[in-house]
């Protein structure tokens, strides 16, 4: 889980880590350099002849974390306007030299993660959705019983109105939703754990 977020992640860090080590060079990179000197980057200078393969480094980190988001969320415009930054970043460096290039290629890493961090609040908001209602489907004959599930206890018993079977959770079920409803009960739904752990 640790490891999936840190992918997830990767983007930020790229985008953040090339626009620091452009803030590093100031005579390169004139319009950061007041980014740079506020956050004492200036004891870098004798690093400046690296910073540009620095700055190409974060470039490609923040695109393969560009391509981890778009697994995630499925957003294909974040991850283009990645790789078009990434590829004028490239293209400024090894085929025409031009500071402007490299702002532009920076600034559009910076949208792409603003993109990649809107569509995951999108569709985190959408996970949370929790469903309270549940079809309860008796294993002893059939039938099926639509439920309103509580969200703050867990049903340990269901006695089912046709056969009259009292249903028990699974082993391993923390409720009778979770065993035989279309629908897990809203602890688990949300990702908190069930009431009876």
């Amino acid at each position: 889980m640790k490891l999936s977020r840190a992918l997830f992640t990767l983007d930020r860090l790229g985008a953040a880590g090339a626009i620091l080590a452009a803030a590093a060079a100031p005579c390169c990179f004139p319009l950061l350099a007041a980014i740079g000197a506020a956050l004492g980057l200036g004891a870098l200078q004798s690093w400046r002849g690296y910073m540009d393969y620095a700055i190409q480094s974060f470039a490609a980190i923040s695109v393969v974390g560009g391509a981890f988001a778009f697994r995630r969320h499925r957003r294909t415009w974040p991850l283009g306007v990645g790789l078009a930054s990434a590829a004028v970043i490239f293209f400024a460096f090894y085929a025409s030299y031009q500071v402007a290039l490299v702002y532009l290629g920076l600034a559009g890493l910076a949208v792409a993660v603003v993109g990649n961090v809107l569509a995951a609040r999108q569709d985190g908001s959408r996970e949370r959705q929790v469903e309270l209602m549940s079809t309860i489907t008796c294993p002893h004959c059939g039938h099926q019983q639509a439920e309103a599930m509580p969200t703050n206890a867990c049903v340990y018993f269901f006695e089912c109105p046709k056969c009259h079977a009292t249903l028990r959770p699974k082993p391993g079920d923390c409720c009778v939703f979770c065993s035989y409803g279309s629908f897990k009960c809203p602890p688990i739904q949300s990702a908190g754990g069930c009431c009876a752990r």
